[in-house]
């Protein structure tokens, strides 16, 4: 599904200001968000680093790495990160707050060496292109023969798009100028010299997450902070423990459609064609 018409990228950019990006400031309630979002990454971890393994090892480019949580992590785990985004504030919060080196600027024109990537991860990067074919050719250019690439992006063959329609939290409208299905995302891959060769349904971050945005999208922390909404303390509190507890509770539904083959996102390690 393409988003019709495009904005242009002028337009665009305004749907992306300096709060979407997750910065905790280190009060407490940002600290307990970034434990959250620390807990809910783990299944991404544990997803990269079988394909660093699959690999041989090497350096992990986070495409669209935005504030660095998860380039952080894998600092911590003593793997050889860097990050890529194209927002410079995002570039700066990576390299400053998580360690993690990054840079601003897009990934055909990146300062990194044919052949020089174990690993490129893309979460939640193509649906946001005007061209994403561009970024996995190029993709394909930084990885070494054995390299792994690793994309996510929602699935628009999910229950709750059946579901919920237009509502469905993955449209995200207009940040997300495509939406895939598996197959269009395998398809493309394909297209761009790839064989894909594990599919992943269910992400602990995302797929409840994005339920409960699509029932009460008013609670979404991120939409509150890109929509600069005045809240006391007290009141962002319960709404991001609201948030949570409906999160929560969204976990089996997901887990189920996900059990499917049907979550409302796909994760997909694919290696280059042989």
């Amino acid at each position: 599904m393409r988003l019709h018409p495009w904005p242009s990228n002028g337009e665009l950019r305004t749907y992306y200001p300096d709060e979407y990006w997750f910065a905790p400031a280190g009060g407490a309630v940002e600290r307990m968000e970034e434990l959250y979002r620390r807990l809910v990454l783990c299944d991404h971890i544990r997803f990269v680093e079988a394909a660093i393994q699959h690999a041989g090892g090497g350096l992990v480019l986070d495409v669209g790495c935005g504030g660095g949580l998860f380039a952080g992590m894998l600092a911590e785990r003593g793997v050889r990160v860097a990050g890529l985004d194209s927002s410079l504030s995002a570039a700066r919060i990576a390299w400053h707050r998580k360690r993690a080196p990054a840079v601003c600027g897009d990934l055909a024109s990146a300062p990194f060496a044919r052949g020089s990537c174990a690993v490129i991860t893309m979460f939640h990067v193509v649906e946001h292109l005007y061209d994403p074919a561009a970024y996995l050719t190029a993709a394909r250019e930084l990885l070494k023969p054995d390299g792994r690439l690793v994309v996510q992006a929602p699935n628009a063959s999910c229950w709750q798009f059946r579901l919920f329609g237009e509502r469905w939290n993955g449209i995200d409208a207009p940040r997300h100028l495509i939406d895939f299905r598996q197959s269009d995302l395998d398809r493309l891959l394909a297209r761009c010299g790839f064989e894909p060769v594990r599919h992943k349904y269910f992400s602990l971050r995302d797929n409840p997450a994005g339920l409960a945005t699509t029932l009460a999208p008013s609670l979404d922390p991120m939409a509150r902070r890109v929509r600069q909404m005045a809240e006391s303390g007290a009141a962002r509190l319960f709404k991001d423990v609201a948030y949570l507890a409906l999160a929560m509770a969204s976990v089996p539904f997901a887990a189920l459609e996900a059990a499917f083959r049907a979550g409302s996102t796909v994760m997909v390690e694919a290696r280059k064609k042989r």
